[in-house]
C-alpha cells in the first residue's frame, strides 16, 4: 500500500448554521461604511473633490442645510421611502411564491394612467362630487392593476409559461400605451398632459401624511397576511414545492391567479396615490424605476414586510443623496447612478458573510490520504 499526504485547501467555506443578529447588523453597517469610503475616493479620483465634502454634500440631500430645509427633505424621503416600499409589498408574495413578477413598474404605470383617464374625462362632469371623482379613480387603478397582474398569471398557471418574460414584456406594453394616450390627450401631441384640475386627494397637514398611512396600513396587512392566514401558508407551501402543495390539496392555479390579485390591488392602489396625492398627472416615466428598485428592497429583506421598511429607507436615502451630489459638483446623473450600484454591492456582497464562514488552512496541517492497496 502506498501513503500520499496532501495539503487542506488554503480557504475553507462552510455555510453557517446560525448567526447572532447583532454580527449580522455589524456586518451590513461595516459594508455600507467602507462603500460609502469608496464611494468618496472615487469621487475624489474622478471629479477632484475632497473625499469630506462628498460626504457632507451627500448627508445635506438627507437632513439639508438647515432646519427648514431638513424639515423639506425629511418629508421627501418618507414619502419616496413609502412609495418604493408600497411596489415591495407588491411584489412580496409573488416572490414568496417564487413567481418572478418584473412587472411591477407596468403595473404601477398602468394603474396610474387609468386613474388619470377618469379625471381626464369625467372631473369636470364629477366636479361638485370629487368624493365620488375619487372612489371610481381608485376602483379605475385597482382594476387596471389586477388586469396587468392576472394576464401573466393566467398564463403561468395554465400553459406554465415563463412569468419573469411575460411581466417584463407588459412594463414595455404599458409605457408605450401611456405614451399613446397622451398624444391623444394633448391637442398638440405634446404628450404633456400638464396638471389635472380635479381628482386631489385631500392633505393632512401636508400632501404626504395620507400616503404614509395607507403605507403602513398596508405593510400590517401584508405582514399578517402572508405569515397568520391560511392563503399566506398556501403561498409559502407552493412556493416551496408545488407538488407537495398539490399533494396536500392545494389548488396551485387558484394560488397563483388569488396571489396576482392581491399584487395587482397593491400596485393599483399605488398608481392612485401617484396621481391622485403627488403628481395629479401621468407621464411615461411615472413610476421612474421604482418597479425594478422594489425587487432590490423585497429581496434585501428577505421578503419580510416590516424590515422592508428599512431597506426602503436604504434605497430612498442613496437616491436622495445622489441627487444632491448632482446638483452640487454639477455632474451628470451617471457617476451618482455608479455610485449607488457601488454600495448595493456592498450590501448585497455582505450577505455571503453572514450565510458563509471562511476558514483558513492552518500552517503545519496536512492530512493523509490512504490509497487502495493492491489485490493479493
Amino acid at each position: 500500500m502506498s501513503r500520499a499526504s496532501t495539503k487542506e485547501p488554503l480557504i475553507h467555506i462552510t455555510r453557517r448554521s446560525t448567526i447572532a443578529p447583532w454580527k449580522g447588523i455589524v456586518i451590513r453597517i461595516a459594508a455600507i461604511v467602507v462603500a460609502f469610503l469608496l464611494c468618496s475616493m472615487l469621487a475624489y479620483f474622478l471629479i477632484g473633490a475632497k473625499p469630506a465634502d462628498f460626504l457632507i454634500n451627500f448627508f445635506q440631500g438627507l437632513f439639508g442645510i438647515n432646519r427648514m430645509s431638513a424639515n423639506i427633505r425629511l418629508w421627501m424621503l418618507a414619502k419616496d421611502t413609502a412609495i418604493l416600499l408600497l411596489i415591495a409589498l407588491a411584489l412580496t408574495p409573488a416572490f414568496r411564491m417564487k413567481f418572478w413578477n418584473i412587472g411591477a413598474e407596468g403595473q404601477v404605470l398602468i394603474s396610474a394612467l387609468a386613474a388619470a383617464a377618469v379625471t381626464y374625462y369625467f372631473g369636470d362632469k364629477l366636479a361638485k362630487s370629487e368624493w365620488l371623482l375619487l372612489l371610481l379613480m381608485l376602483a379605475a387603478s385597482i382594476t387596471a392593476g389586477i388586469i396587468w397582474a392576472v394576464i401573466p398569471a393566467i398564463f403561468k398557471a395554465l400553459w406554465n409559461s415563463n412569468e419573469t418574460l411575460f411581466t417584463l414584456m407588459m412594463n414595455y406594453v404599458a409605457t408605450y400605451f401611456v405614451a399613446f394616450c397622451l398624444v391623444k390627450w394633448t391637442p398638440d401631441s405634446s404628450s404633456v398632459l400638464g396638471i389635472l384640475d380635479h381628482g386631489h386627494l385631500p392633505t393632512l397637514g401636508n400632501d404626504y401624511i395620507l400616503i404614509l398611512i395607507f403605507t403602513l396600513i398596508t405593510t400590517v396587512f401584508m405582514f399578517v397576511y402572508l405569515n397568520y392566514s391560511k392563503p399566506g401558508y398556501e403561498i409559502s407551501v407552493v412556493g416551496e414545492s408545488t407538488r407537495t402543495a398539490r399533494y396536500i390539496g392545494i389548488n396551485v392555479k387558484k394560488v397563483i391567479i388569488r396571489t396576482m390579485i392581491l399584487t395587482g390591488t397593491i400596485c393599483g392602489l399605488t398608481g392612485f396615490l401617484l396621481v391622485a396625492a403627488l403628481d395629479h398627472s401621468v407621464t411615461a416615466t411615472s413610476v421612474g424605476g421604482l418597479g425594478f428598485t422594489a425587487i432590490i428592497v423585497a429581496w434585501l429583506a428577505k421578503f419580510n414586510p416590516f424590515v422592508m421598511i428599512l431597506t426602503s429607507l436604504l434605497l430612498a436615502a442613496l437616491n436622495q443623496g445622489a441627487g444632491q451630489i448632482t446638483s452640487s459638483f454639477s455632474v451628470s446623473t451617471a457617476l451618482p447612478d455608479v455610485m449607488i450600484g457601488i454600495i448595493l454591492f456592498f450590501v448585497i456582497g455582505c450577505e455571503f458573510f453572514i450565510r458563509y464562514s471562511i476558514h483558513f488552512r492552518k500552517k503545519a496541517h496536512t492530512s493523509v490520504v490512504q490509497e487502495k492497496g493492491d489485490e493479493s
